[in-house]
């Protein structure tokens, strides 16, 4: 089980948490991962940041927010008086740390990843105490363990891979003993380290990641991801009020929608459970009697092929163009390698079969220094007017119709853009990838929300769907 920030957020939600892990303990062998409290680990970036630019006052600050927002909890959870004392000392032990660390870095007015890394790690650290302690209080033996001592990572700082080898042998001697004595692990999401021991992270989000990785590595039957939504819905409800859960999807499915923006999964987390078929369950923590999303294998695909439509804001339409590069050979080595350089992620790209242009989408916060390493790659080419533009436009949003049958349905692509058409929405870009689990396209950001609720109403989201197992039995035509 894993429990996002959300669901921990202070102590009432880490009392709640306990109590759906001492339930389910009951019946079973039980590791968990946890993430920071609610608004933690921006604290702590934000805080690392504003010391690289020599502002020595942030640590103090730092420090006293952590305490008093940890220490709240700490009151709540634990009636003993001589608990209450060594649990706030752990704390106070941890948040000295990370408060010297910013110390440090503003005097050095240097912010390196391995620093970053210690920095931003360290909510995960004080919460886990907290749920461990507040399972002990249930009757239950809560052992907080840092994911150093189990996720052996790469050595790439922010964004690290775990080696699954090296995992699955420290996870099974360190958690191994205390699943046998029914004590439950609880585990530092977000966290790894190198084989040599130096602390990594997996990126923003990666506690969803820290659990299928574990769960894999203990070939765990089943995962679950608690968090503040019932599981994932066919739509952003911001977006769409007739949006429902999915009692169902597939892993592709569940992969598309979070690269495609659905914020309900880290975009890699089902990578390490996907190859040994272990389900995944997103469930909500603030309504635990409601049964969720579960994620399999195949999903148990729909008649109507479609599953969900999802949308991304927040984005980018870049595009080198211009007569000249017709026929000019390594644009496109040469636009991608500048992008590679300026550390973006591309999310879709489209070029038109004349090559004039070559356009692609990055997430805003990227676009200027991306900009910046393609006019450094292009130079001489702008300078002959070879290459005429380099331009962005962050106006725009990414809409995809995602579902696992949409490869082997007709029409589907030809119903999306018609609905567009009747509703006046412009289409900007276009992309379909082989796998055909997906068609995006990229509109203009204030028509975002209409594509969305012409779509969903389009292909019947609003209502449940017949499996196509269902429908076949029946004999019913499709």
């Amino acid at each position: 089980m894993k429990f996002g920030g959300t669901s921990v957020g202070d102590g009432a939600c880490i009392r709640r948490a306990a109590e759906i892990i001492a339930a389910a303990a009951n019946d079973g062998a039980l590791v968990v991962v946890v993430s920071a409290m609610s608004g933690v680990t921006n604290r702590l970036i934000a805080a690392a940041h504003e010391s690289a630019r020599g502002d020595t006052r942030v640590a103090a600050e730092l420090g006293q927010t952590l305490r008093t927002q940890h220490d709240a909890a700490i009151e709540l959870l634990v009636d003993d008086a001589d608990k209450r004392a060594e649990l706030t000392g752990e704390a106070a032990k941890i948040i000295d740390e990370v408060t010297a660390l910013c110390h440090g870095t503003a005097l050095l007015r240097e912010l390196t990843p391995r620093a970053l890394d210690a920095i931003s790690s360290t909510g995960e650290r004080l919460s886990a105490r907290l749920l461990a302690e507040s399972l002990r209080a249930l009757g239950h033996n809560g052992v907080a363990i840092e994911a150093t001592e189990l996720i052996v990572t790469d050595n790439l700082s922010g964004r690290a891979e775990p080696l699954m080898g090296e995992t699955r042998e420290r996870a099974a001697a360190r958690l191994a003993p205390l699943l046998r004595e029914n004590s439950v692990p609880v585990v530092t999401g977000f966290i790894g380290a190198t084989p040599e021991g130096t602390l990594t992270t997996l990126g923003r989000g990666g506690s969803d990641y820290s659990a299928t990785i574990l769960g894999a590595a203990l070939d765990a039957s089943e995962v679950i991801i608690w968090t503040d939504v019932d599981g994932v819905l066919t739509a952003d409800p911001r977006l769409e009020s007739g949006a429902r859960t999915l009692p169902e999807i597939s892993y592709n499915e569940a992969a598309e929608l979070a690269y495609f923006g659905a914020k309900v999964l880290h975009p890699k987390t089902l990578r390490p459970v996907s190859e040994a078929g272990i389900p995944v369950w997103i469930r909500n923590s603030f309504a635990p009697e409601r049964t969720g999303t579960q994620i399999t294998a195949t999903g148990h695909p729909t008649a109507r092929g479609v599953k969900a439509i999802t949308a991304i804001s927040d984005v980018s339409l870049v595009t080198v163009g211009g007569r000249g590069i017709v026929g000019l050979p390594g644009v496109a080595a040469k636009t991608f390698t500048a992008v590679a350089a300026a550390q973006a992620n591309v999310l879709l790209i489209s070029q038109s079969s004349s090559e004039n242009d070559i356009c692609f989408i990055i997430n805003s916060t990227d676009a200027a220094r991306t900009v910046a390493e393609l006019r450094r790659a292009f130079a001489f080419d702008l300078a002959h007017k070879e290459v005429e533009h380099i331009t962005v436009n962050s106006e725009i949003a990414i809409v995809a119709v995602v579902g696992d049958r949409m490869r082997g349905l007709p029409g589907i692509a030809g119903r999306t853009f018609s609905t567009l058409g009747q509703r006046g929405i412009n289409i900007i870009a276009i992309a379909q990838g082989s796998s055909e689990y997906n068609v995006s396209f990229v509109v203009e950001a204030g028509e975002m929300r209409d594509a969305v609720q012409a779509l969903h109403s389009e292909f019947g989201l609003h209502q449940p769907a017949a499996r196509v197992d269902e429908v076949e039995s029946a004999g019913t035509l499709v």
